[in-house]
Order: structure tokens, then sequence, then C-alpha cells
């Protein structure tokens, strides 16, 4: 046995893993040069191989989660080309005007047909509230009506919808509140599905950045959105949202949340499915709201997050006949993974789901938060 086999097994048995085993949280290994590639490659390494299926897993999210909670993603390397990204995202802004446009693109603009089969009726990307309900479609419009209640809407407020999707959000609080929205989006496909999702609807869409936002409301709101801002921004966000609140405003959060203050994500997160993204710790979201915001309320359902992404991936392995010929096998596997091991960071608590409530000083009386 190699020095890098005789390495990688041992992480496994720390882990409770054996190579081949007959577990379903067992890894099975079809190539030997796996073991010097996640040696010398790390976490990219691991996700690559098995976007090349040169492993399998029966149970992948169980297994991703055996692997994290033993913090075995820390004992391998991590690739130099990647060392030096980060280094250099320290000095420069990964997430400009230019740059959050592209990026974005990048993820969101993929197909409407996917995310059309895989989410809810709603296509909402984010965590659901799956607070006595056993539907996904369910548990968004528990998400949805839970932000407005939070947000404490009433008829003929004016709301904007920072990174609002295609729309779903909007067109809810829209409905069921009589509010008028403003939801912005840097994604083209984003906005033209929304559009026609809106119709009829007091709600406008557009494709801008949130600092180019004009004008005031009587609440802003952001979900699923932070995660693309980056640590350099987060201060930036803050100020602009200040800027557009009205005095006697609310505005919400609804972000993924890391225990750790990072400065990079995951290698293959970074490559394969979010670019330049980054999930906010507590410290620096606090950082940057102090000099602008009263916190109110700080709600944390992470494990929520859990059952939303193996909702989706069971609506994306029923779908896959229907996708199979404009994506293909490789983009399988790397959605499967994806998947798999998000909601595996969500089991063991590595990731939480915050919904962070702010108001300003000026907001009269006490704030009564709701759940």
């Amino acid at each position: 046995m190699n020095r890098n086999k005789e390495f990688i097994k041992r992480l496994c048995d720390q882990a409770g893993i054996t190579i081949n085993g007959s577990n379903p949280f067992d890894i099975q290994i079809h190539d030997e040069n796996f073991f010097n590639r996640v040696t010398l490659g790390g976490s990219l390494a691991l996700g690559e191989s098995y976007m090349e299926g040169v492993w399998d897993c029966k149970a992948l999210d169980q297994f991703i989660a055996k692997l994290l909670d033993a913090d075995l993603e820390t004992k391998v390397q991590t690739p130099l080309s990647f060392k030096l990204k980060i280094f250099f995202q320290r000095f420069f802004n990964a997430q400009s005007r230019d740059k959050s446009k592209k990026l974005v693109s990048k993820h969101y603009d993929i197909g409407n047909d996917l995310y059309q089969k895989m989410l809810d009726p709603y296509m909402q990307y984010t965590c659901g509230y799956w607070k006595n309900v056993n539907s996904l479609e369910e548990a968004q419009i528990q998400k949805m009506d839970l932000i407005c209640r939070k947000l404490k809407l009433e008829p003929g407020m004016t709301l904007l919808d920072i990174g609002c999707g295609w729309g779903g959000f909007s067109a809810y609080a829209a409905r069921n509140y009589q509010v008028k929205v403003l939801g912005i989006t840097l994604s083209k496909e984003q906005q033209k599905l929304a559009k026609m999702r809106n119709e009829g609807l007091p709600v406008e869409i557009k494709l801008q950045d949130y600092r180019d936002v004009v004008g005031q409301f009587d609440r802003v709101v952001s979900v699923g959105m932070i995660e693309h801002v980056g640590y350099r921004n987060y201060g930036k966000y803050m100020d602009r949202v200040d800027r557009l609140l009205k005095p006697d405003g609310i505005t919400l959060i609804h972000t993924i949340g890391s225990n750790k203050t990072n400065f990079s994500t995951d290698p293959w997160i970074e490559k394969y499915i979010f670019p330049n993204s980054l999930i906010p710790s507590m410290a620096q979201l606090s950082i940057a709201m102090e000099p602008y915001f009263v916190l109110q309320d700080v709600h944390n359902f992470g494990p929520h997050y859990d059952k939303t992404l193996m909702a989706w991936l069971e609506n994306f392995r029923k779908s896959w006949p229907d996708l199979e010929s404009n994506y293909g096998t490789k983009f399988y596997r790397m959605w499967e993974y994806f998947l798999n091991t998000s909601a595996a960071s969500f089991r063991i608590r590595k990731n939480n789901l915050w919904q962070i409530v702010m108001t300003k000083r000026s907001l009269p009386g006490e704030y009564i938060a709701v759940r």
C-alpha cells in the first residue's frame, strides 16, 4: 500500500468510513490514482474525481457529513493555485459591480428549466421553513410568510427585494400583503422569468446592482443574496441599505451563516458552483451593521436547510430524464455532489441559516419578534 493510500485510509478510519466497505456511507473507489489525487488536491480533487466517476457512494450525504464532522477537510492539502487566489482576494474586491454580474450569471443563467424542475412553484432557491409542514411547497410558503410577518408589512408599503431571484417572494408579498415591490437581480434569465411571473401585480423587476438603487423604501429585504456580497463589501451593503430605508423602516437579511470567520469558500464550490462567494460569520455581519442599525432579532433554523436540500435533490433526480439532454452526465454528478455536500454541512451544524432583523435607531417603540 502506498503512502498516500495509507494516509487516506487513516483519515477515513477517523470518520468511521471503510474504503470499499459495505455500509451505504462507505466510499467505493474505482481508480487507485484517487489516493494520490485527493492527498495532493484536497476537497477540490475529491469533488472533481466524483464528477468524473472515479468513486461512488450510495449515501453521499452521509459520507460527506462524516468527513465534515471529523474535520478531515483541514487535514489534506489545498491546491497552490487556490491559495494564491485567496491571497489576491484579500487585496482586491472580488465582488465589484462588473465581477458580480458575471459571477451571478455563471450560476443562475445555466437554465431556468433546471430550477423550475428542482424548486417549488414559487421557485424559492433558499431554505424553507419546515415548521409543522411536510412538503417543500408548504415549507417555502411558510418561509415567505415568516419574512413578511417579521418585516411587519402593511398594505400600501414599498418593499425593496434585493436579489429577487425569479420573483417568487416579490409576488407573494404583493399578492398577500398588498405592498408595492421593486425586485432587483443581476441575472438576465431570472429577470425575464420574474417579469412574466409578476404580470398584473404591483411588482417591478429590474436588472440592477444594489449599489445603484435610488429612492427610499418602507422595507428592505435580501434573501440568499449576502453570500454573493463578499466580506469587503458588507459595510458598503449596510451603508446602502441605510440610505434606502426610511427612518421607521425594517430590514431583514436571510443568509447562510458560518460558525467561524472565513475569507474564502471551499475550493470545489468556488470553482464549480458559486465563484467568489463567501458565507459570512456573525462577527463579520455584526461589525458591518454596527454603525447603521439596531439588531432586533436573530433566528437560526439551519437544520431546515438540510431538509430543503434533500427535497431539491429528490426533485432533481426525478426530473433528470427531462433534463439529461441539455446537461449531460458530468453535470448530473456535479449537481448531485453539490446538493449532498451542502445538506451535510447543515446537518452537522457547520453552516447555519440566519434571519436577521434590523431597524434604525429612530424606529419608535419595541420590535416584537415572531416565529
